[in-house]
């Protein structure tokens, strides 16, 4: 048992593929272990009574959520009147839908037709999010990257263009936003803008500081073979970096997925924030968390399919890790 322990929480040592599997499975039952608990176990929290029959409260109809405080109240009154008295059972409050009703909502909300003909499908608004969150992204790394990566490599850049970038990273994207408008319009360019704002900074400052820690013997060798300058930047810099530049790619474009919420209430309403703003306002809770949901999970599956990608381009880098 202490050797099992111990191999646990070894420092930096892989775990066995079957124990990485599990453990990673834990990782996603223990959030739904809790949820499930404060759903369906009545003495855990449940704040709210679900009337199941009104009983002379005239004010109560079946199905009515009302404060427990409330009920034991009017429980209480019609007791003293000898009128029939009102049942109830535990519930929470309905924002908090139970894990069944998420998961009925996965499927509803895809196959339930908009209450407005204004409105958009489920999937339509996904489909407009996924490209303000793609050509956000691209503009910002057709940017970006070389720029960090010039940054990295030569110190009249890194001076030139990194202290504004430094002040310009401070600057809440989201306060661009009635600009952005003005400027581009209402439809999905100001979402692009924000998404761009969001990282693009950022990811100038990663990518040099990326490029900054590549092995300086590398140069040096190249240097002293007589390599020139934009042989040394494309035939030994950007080659040094590729991994790890891949893998800093990977974790800007999660960014770009948490600015897409503000980026969405700019401009014209379309796009998941906007279903979700909808869903809120009818108080379908249920499809609101779904909704949610499906935001982690998409982003979740591109990026495993980015790892699973990187492992092909790079097979080196597995090499290396097990050595």
């Amino acid at each position: 048992m202490s050797m099992a322990i111990s191999q646990l929480f070894s420092v930096r040592r892989e775990l066995k593929p079957k124990t990485r599997l599990l453990v990673m499975i834990f990782s996603f039952l223990l959030p739904l272990l809790v949820w499930s608990l404060v759903s369906y176990v009545p003495f855990i929290w449940h704040p709210k009574m679900e009337v199941t029959n009104p009983g002379s409260v005239e004010y109560f109809t079946k199905g009515m959520l009302v404060d427990r405080d409330v009920f034991e109240s009017e429980l209480q009154n019609t007791v003293k009147q000898g009128k029939p008295q009102p049942e109830g059972i535990r519930a929470n409050p309905v924002y908090l839908p139970a894990p069944h009703q998420v998961a009925i909502a996965f499927y509803t909300a895809f196959t339930t037709e908009p209450k407005l003909r204004s409105e958009k499908w489920l999937h339509e608004s996904l489909w407009d999010s996924i490209q303000v969150i793609f050509w956000g992204f691209l503009i910002s790394s057709l940017v970006g990257v070389p720029l960090g990566i010039l940054c990295g490599t030569y110190d009249f850049f890194s001076k030139l263009f990194e202290p504004f970038v430094e002040f310009f990273r401070y600057l809440p994207a989201p306060a661009f936003g009635a600009l952005a408008v003005a400027i581009l319009g209402i439809y999905s360019a100001p979402k692009i803008a924000i998404i761009f704002i969001g990282t693009f900074f950022q990811q100038v400052l990663i990518v040099s500081n990326t490029t900054r820690k590549l092995d300086p013997s590398l140069l040096e060798a190249a240097l002293t073979l007589g390599a020139k300058r934009t042989t040394l930047l494309f035939r030994v810099v950007v080659p040094g970096i590729i991994t790890n530049l891949y893998k800093d790619l990977r974790v800007l474009l999660g960014w770009a997925w948490t600015y897409l919420i503000v980026a969405e209430l700019i401009g014209a309403s379309s796009g998941i924030t906007w279903f979700i703003t909808q869903q809120a306002r009818y108080k379908n809770f249920d499809n609101v968390y779904a909704a949610i949901m499906m935001i982690g999970i998409l982003g979740l599956s591109i990026d495993i399919i980015l790892a699973w990608l990187g492992r092909r381009l790079f097979p080196w880098e597995r090499e290396m890790a097990k050595s």
